[in-house]
């Protein structure tokens, strides 16, 4: 089985986005603020939004199983207040349940929180229990700057964050440590500041002792790790100057990496650089870089691609990158394909 754990719903129907700008439009005058209720998408409609998209271009690469969640730029913490966020996380988490039961042989869902900047992340337990005893959620996706660019959270290892660390070790779930939209003009989304917050969520964990405390807290940073994998050597260095332990022992155990990495030299370097246990198949598709390359002929998000060419996996721990690390970073995951005989 090949599983793409990095999915988002980036082709809901067009109704989600009119809806949201109603909600965002109602922060000023109150009388266009939409409810819930109000928003109609049917069964068929999401059909048609995956069918002829993500499930189209899963079965044309040879993907199985997508570990699906809401559209990350959309998450967008920074606007409104809790109760903005509140309402949105819980519509687009519903979405994504629903495709998932739709399409029950290709997507799972995980959810993102209604995290909103300067509020308790406490406030966001009540839909990360609902999404994974009620939707059957696999994981989380934790925003470590709700703020949109402007980083005003403490870092990933401050007591700030343990409630919802306390409630992923209680369902034994992960989080893919996920940036949303920037508002700072200094950080393009996708180009910079989600490559940003790859980079700089690696060095938070390796500054401070967080995995001491939880110690089977997981950590799925996308996209490659953001610079981690380039530059390997000044993290463990800097690792060292610290008096820290050796990066395998420090945080090998607790973070892992995609292949959300759109070139062959990229996975190449990728692959060579971290421990296969610790490298897991992702696509993002169909997501920030949705051309093809005209070096190649292909689309720079057919991973699959890149990873069956690299000649720094053999045919068993390629299959550790495509099945076997999905599974036991995501235990649920792994639960409810046994359930089904997988």
């Amino acid at each position: 089985m090949i599983i793409d754990v990095h999915g988002h719903y980036t082709t809901a129907p067009a109704a989600l986005g009119a809806w949201r700008d109603l909600q965002i439009a109602g922060l000023k005058d109150p009388s266009k603020a939409p409810s819930a209720s109000s928003l109609k998408i049917s069964d068929d409609e999401l059909r048609e939004s995956i069918e002829t998209n993500q499930l189209k271009l899963m079965k044309q690469r040879g993907s199985d199983l997508t570990i699906f969640s809401p559209r990350a730029s959309f998450m967008a913490h920074h606007i409104g207040d809790f109760n903005t966020s509140a309402t949105w996380a819980a519509i687009c988490n519903e979405l994504c349940f629903r495709v998932a039961q739709l399409f029950p042989d290709h997507f799972v869902p995980a959810a993102m929180l209604p995290q909103s900047p300067g509020v308790d992340p406490a406030t966001c337990i009540p839909e990360l229990v609902k999404c994974v005893e009620q939707y059957g959620n696999v994981g989380i996706n934790l925003n470590p700057d709700p703020s949109g660019g402007h980083w005003t959270s403490p870092p990933l290892t401050d007591r700030h964050w343990y409630p919802v660390y306390e409630k992923m070790v209680e369902y034994d779930i992960p989080a893919m440590i996920h940036v949303s939209t920037s508002c700072n003009a200094c950080f393009h989304t996708t180009g910079a500041h989600y490559l940003n917050a790859d980079t700089t969520a690696f060095m938070q964990c390796l500054t401070g002792d967080l995995f001491k405390d939880f110690p089977t807290l997981k950590f799925l940073i996308p996209h490659g790790g953001g610079a981690v994998p380039y530059h390997w050597g000044r993290f463990r260095g800097l690792a060292q100057e610290l008096k820290k332990p050796l990066l395998d022992e420090h945080l090998l155990n607790n973070i892992f990496f995609d292949t959300c990495v759109y070139h062959q030299p990229g996975i190449n370097l990728l692959t060579d650089v971290i421990p296969v246990k610790n490298i897991l198949f992702a696509s993002e598709m169909i997501g920030a870089v949705r051309g093809v390359d005209p070096q190649t002929g292909h689309y720079y998000d057919d991973t699959k691609r890149y990873v069956e060419a690299t000649a720094n996996l053999t045919d068993e721990e390629r299959q550790l990158v495509y099945e076997g690390n999905a599974r036991r970073v995501f235990p649920r995951l792994d639960a409810q394909l046994k359930a089904k005989g997988l």
